[in-house]
């Protein structure tokens, strides 16, 4: 198992709109988690930063992310999450949610 944290910004005016929609998640895009090897997906919010946490339990991570981003259900899902989000400052080309180094870590 590997542990993912990851963070992007939260449009401010888009909050409430963002909350809403993860508050009634369709099934679908559950399933589809699920189905790709994550556990615990946690997306904690402060201050305008949306902070991502998963575990990653299948042994191909970008077999499955690519399985996740070919499903049409999955793409109709981020085509109304996107737009409340703006990648940070430091996120490489191309990435949405940056990728945080773990540094502590206790059972």
């Amino acid at each position: 198992m590997k542990r993912y944290g990851m963070v992007i910004h939260l449009r401010p005016e888009l909050e409430d709109a963002y909350v809403h929609l993860h508050a009634n998640t369709w099934p679908e895009v559950l399933q589809k988690i699920s189905d790709c090897n994550m556990r615990n997906y946690t997306i904690f919010m402060r201050d305008g930063y949306l902070f991502a946490y998963y575990e990653y339990v299948g042994d191909d991570y970008e077999a499955d992310m690519a399985k996740m981003a070919a499903d049409p259900v999955t793409q109709a899902w981020w085509k109304l999450t996107d737009p409340c989000q703006e990648p940070v400052e430091s996120a490489a080309e191309g990435e949405r949610w940056a990728e945080m180094e773990e540094v502590f870590h206790h059972d």
